[in-house]
């Protein structure tokens, strides 16, 4: 059964953080894509904007799909795990802990996630 739950959650995880790149790569899944993420970012400091996207996006749709895959799972976690401090210190420390006020809340969540399912592994069900 540990297999299938590890399955779950590096499901869940990688294909929500490959749809997150998506957006911000493509425009894709009502995302804004290169452009407009960066126009995003460069309006709260993030300069270049578009670089940054195209950092941000990358980072996400990689380590979703191997994180998704189980394939080299500590390297898609570790890629999750920087988008996710990125956005903790540009966007939601600032606010706080809790979600609800714009906090990191959920960020973190999604770092402990990561680094948990690094540490045991992938478990049985991996794409190759």
């Amino acid at each position: 059964m540990i297999n299938l739950g590890l399955l779950l959650i590096r499901l869940v995880i990688g294909l929500t953080f490959m749809g997150h790149g998506a957006q911000k790569l493509f425009g894709w899944f009502g995302g804004y894509g290169l452009k407009g993420t960066g126009g995003w970012l460069e309006s709260i400091g993030v300069k270049p904007g578009v670089l940054m996207a195209f950092l941000a996006g990358a980072g996400e749709l990689v380590g979703g799909i191997l994180f998704a895959a189980g394939v080299l799972t500590p390297v898609g976690a570790f890629l999750i795990v920087v988008t996710m401090l990125v956005a903790i210190f540009t966007v939601h420390g600032k606010n706080g802990y809790w979600a609800t006020e714009n906090g990191f809340e959920y960020n973190l969540i999604l770092i402990a996630v990561a680094i948990g399912v690094a540490l045991i592994g992938p478990g049985a069900y991996i794409l190759f």
